[in-house]
């Protein structure tokens, strides 16, 4: 039996470490893609049974991305292998390069995945009923999937549908990425595309990428996300919590670091204030966020000690390299406790 499982692109990440992109002379490898990094989490760290829906182009390029997740302890029986005609021509795998930034310069992501082989899923190439029917309890996909491609909407869509129909709950992540859509309909068709399928979903992560009147178009204060969140639930009668990140970015390297939730049962719910956070890579924390929100849920340890886990998750992902996790589920439980940066012997 499986406890959570994913559907999303998953990339080679091309890190140039300290240095820049345009001037590296070797990058260190990882995986990662936004849905992914949520059940690569929810295993490494929280010990949950998970595996991705994914598709990849069946080359030795495929087969390291296989073998980075197999690495995960993810399951990669659901990947859909692509035969690869040597060039990329017609299906390719994902490379996303990264830089995690420092102090007054940003972190800068140049992704290089037109035509990937998971661009090309359609509706019907997974039998989602076969996927669901072997006890998977929890289902999560985002918007940085569903942005791929105009096939991978429905996938997204469909995917959503059989997984609530086998009473399996479902969360969905907005995770708005504008060079997904540039030329493709931009923020307002994203905006479209992410309330058709969150209102599927009984968990929303990142809901506050739901409000405003597009992705982005608003900046707002922390006596704003109250409303805004309410704005979002009115928006989504289905969704039981919706959960976002807190992030002020003094620098790259010092963030203040929170988050909230709402839920029908329990109203508002404020997590841990991490104000200071020292950062070495922020990419994939709000993933990290979202794998400790799922355990805590799954776990039944109520909402308040679920953002706990993805707040306190979260902020240790971005204190080691690359998009994944290498949090312990002892490390997360220690800084809830309090636990210090002291040397551990």
């Amino acid at each position: 039996m499986t406890d959570v499982i994913a559907l999303g692109e998953v990339m080679l990440r091309f890190d140039p470490g300290e240095g820049r992109i345009r001037t590296a002379r070797s990058f260190q490898v990882w995986e990662g893609g936004g849905e992914y990094n949520v059940v690569r989490g929810l295993r490494r760290c929280f010990g949950l049974r998970t595996a991705v829906v994914t598709a990849l182009a069946d080359n030795a390029v495929g087969r390291l991305v296989e073998d980075l997740i197999l690495q995960g302890g993810v399951d990669t029986s659901h990947i859909r292998w692509v035969a690869a005609d040597g060039t990329g021509r017609t299906a390719r795998n994902g490379l996303n390069f990264v830089e995690r930034g420092f102090g007054i310069r940003g972190a800068l992501g140049v992704s290089d995945r037109g035509h990937t082989a998971v661009s090309q899923l359609g509706k019907g190439d997974v039998d989602w009923d076969a996927v669901f029917s072997a006890g998977v309890r929890w289902f999560h996909t985002g918007g940085i999937f569903a942005g791929l491609s105009d096939t991978t909407v429905d996938v997204a869509d469909e995917a959503m549908a059989a997984a609530r129909r086998h009473g399996v709950t479902v969360s969905y992540d907005p995770n708005y990425r504008p060079s997904l859509w540039d030329g493709r309909g931009g923020a307002d068709r994203a905006r479209e595309i992410d309330l058709r399928l969150a209102r599927h979903a009984d968990v929303v992560v990142g809901a506050l990428g739901l409000a405003g009147p597009q992705p982005g178009a608003v900046r707002l204060t922390d006596d704003e996300v109250p409303d805004a969140l309410a704005s979002v639930a009115s928006q989504l009668p289905r969704a039981t919590v919706l959960a976002t990140t807190l992030r002020e970015v003094p620098s790259a390297g010092v963030n203040d670091w929170s988050s909230l939730a709402w839920s029908s049962e329990n109203g508002l719910v404020h997590g841990p204030r991490m104000p200071g956070l020292q950062v070495l890579d922020r990419i994939g924390s709000g993933d990290g966020f979202a794998s400790g929100l799922i355990y805590g849920l799954l776990t039944g340890a109520g909402l308040e000690r679920a953002l706990a886990y993805g707040t306190a998750h979260g902020a240790l992902t971005m204190t080691t390299p690359g998009d994944v996790s290498m949090a312990t589920l002892a490390e997360v439980e220690a800084l809830l406790a309090g636990a210090t940066a002291h040397v551990r012997r």
